[in-house]
């Protein structure tokens, strides 16, 4: 029973369930350092749709692995790739169920970067303003198959007003933004990088996503993404960043909290040696992060909390 005067109040309104769609996957196959987790076949994705929604779970953010790659992401604006077809499957079959597309190109370049790459001063890096032109091409495809919420995550300077003014041009000025704003250059996305197939070949993700250490510019990332046009805001990872969100939360906008695969791999080996209770510590974590500030919470314990809310 909830204490009469509990101030912060955790409900499966607050969660968005991350779904991985392989495109040439045949049969559901367990991402092994995310215990629980499937990378599931194109054919399959209204099923779990279905699923997710008969949870009480009213969001989904899909990841696409596709069958083929090259060095310009072209399979990420595909109109009939991995994630456009899977955006149409899953509104035909649970319309009201809000679909939210990650606009990036690492799944999808044989580099594994977010973008384009070309040689700089400093050596091959991704190029700023050419994936600018990519990252607008894909918002513009997964509206077009029916999305209902975009979230770049690329962290490239420019991103959310380059999406902005091509989803205007093209009709979709109602076409809501979820931009990665906030997003570090964290050693927890290990175990997200097996199950989206998204390791880079050199290099790291330094060079374009912020340094733990920087708080201002943390919400000065934010503050201009706001300016940009986005209509939600994100901080990345989580649990590990809630003073950020916090402060992300006092600007005005929704903000959504990324419980990235680090963070659900750590509580999961945890319990799974005996050392935690699962449940507990899962909803605990959860709190904490709405507490902070979070209106939307995007984890893979999404399906497991509507459960254990109920």
């Amino acid at each position: 029973m909830q204490p009469l005067f509990q101030e912060t109040v955790l409900s499966t309104d607050d969660l968005v369930a991350p779904l991985f769609v392989d495109e040439a996957a045949l049969t559901p196959t367990e991402i092994v350092s995310m215990p629980g987790q499937y990378r599931y076949p194109l054919p399959m994705i209204a099923e779990v749709a279905r699923g997710v929604a008969s949870a009480g779970i009213r969001a989904v953010i899909i990841f696409g692995i596709p069958a083929r790659k090259d060095a310009g992401g072209t399979e990420a604006y595909n109109p009939v790739g991995v994630i456009q077809e899977a955006v149409r499957a899953i509104k035909a079959a649970v319309p009201d169920l809000v679909v939210i597309t990650d606009v990036c190109a690492c799944e999808y370049t044989d580099h594994g970067h977010c973008g384009i790459v070309g040689d700089t001063t400093c050596g091959p890096d991704l190029l700023n303003d050419p994936s600018l032109e990519v990252m607008a091409q894909i918002a513009v495809s997964h509206a077009e198959a029916g999305a209902d919420i975009v979230a770049p995550s690329c962290m490239l300077d420019g991103m959310v007003m380059a999406i902005r003014e091509e989803l205007d041009c093209e009709g979709y000025e109602d076409m809501a933004i979820m931009s990665y704003s906030s997003k570090f250059a964290s050693a927890l996305y290990g175990p997200f990088r097996d199950a989206a197939d998204s390791g880079f070949s050199f290099g790291d993700r330094t060079t374009y996503q912020m340094s733990p250490a920087n708080p201002r510019e943390a919400l000065l990332e934010s503050e201009l993404d706001l300016k940009e046009g986005a209509d939600i805001l994100m901080v990345k990872p989580a649990s590990f960043y809630l003073d950020i969100l916090q402060s992300v939360a006092s600007l005005g906008l929704p903000v959504a909290a990324y419980q990235v695969s680090g963070e659900y791999a750590m509580i999961k080996a945890a319990a799974e040696n005996g050392w935690i209770d699962e449940k507990a510590v899962a909803l605990e974590s959860l709190l904490a992060i709405k507490r902070a500030g979070a209106d939307l919470i995007i984890t893979y314990f999404a399906m497991d909390a509507a459960g254990w809310l109920k």
